[in-house]
Formats: structure tokens, sequence, C-alpha cells
């Protein structure tokens, strides 16, 4: 009963796609991105990584801005090593699209999920 409802829902609703993505890059999202590269990249122990990250989203937050919108001088004050590299994690899209696991959620997963269940469903 419960799938017969939501199937109803889901066909008459309309996105605000512009809405959405503001809403998914609000709140620091990325961080965990960040805290991630800092510790693929640099080598950090995660709890550096997340103090560092901590100190960015800090940052961030006195400048009015959000992660992406920081400056790579901003990015070395917290930590020397950071490179420009750091701006292709950060962003909504980058970090849906480095989702690449089963059942993530980069597109081509996603695409991958709806196929699948559209075959099991029908």
């Amino acid at each position: 009963l419960a799938l017969a409802a939501m199937e109803g829902m889901v066909r008459d609703m309309t996105a605000n796609v512009a809405n959405l993505e503001r809403a998914a890059a609000s709140g620091f999202s990325t961080a965990t991105d960040l805290a991630d590269w800092l510790v693929r990249e640099l080598g950090l122990p995660f709890r550096d990584a997340h103090h560092v990250t901590g100190a960015l989203v800090a940052l961030a937050e006195g400048k009015g801005c959000d992660l992406p919108e920081l400056t790579l001088a901003d990015m070395q004050s917290a930590h020397a090593g950071i490179t420009a590299a750091v701006f292709d994690v950060l962003g909504v899209h980058n970090s849906v699209a480095s989702r690449q696991s089963y059942g993530g959620t980069a597109p081509d997963q996603v695409r991958a999920q709806i196929a699948r269940w559209k075959e099991m469903l029908t």
C-alpha cells in the first residue's frame, strides 16, 4: 500500500533542481571529503585531518563562504602541505561523482541501480 502511494506521489512530483543543489551545498557538506583527501593525499592520521578540516570550516564560517570558496592560501594556513588538488574533491558535484563503489552516488552507479531495480520489479 505504501509503495503504491509513493509511486503516485513521485509520478506527479517536480523537483526544483536549483533549490536542491543549493541545499546540498549548504552546511559544509563536503567537509568529510576534505578530511578524507588529507588522509589519502597527505598521509595525515584521521584525527589530524579532522582537526585541519575543523579549522578550515571555522575559517570559512568566519569569511561567510563555503570550503570550495576558500583560497589556496587560506587552505595552507591550516596545513602547509595542502595543494591546489584539494579543490578537485570539494563541491557537491565532485563529492557525489567520487562515490564510485557499488550502490554509490556517482551518476553511473545510480543508473546501474535504477536499471537493476527496474529489471527486478518488472
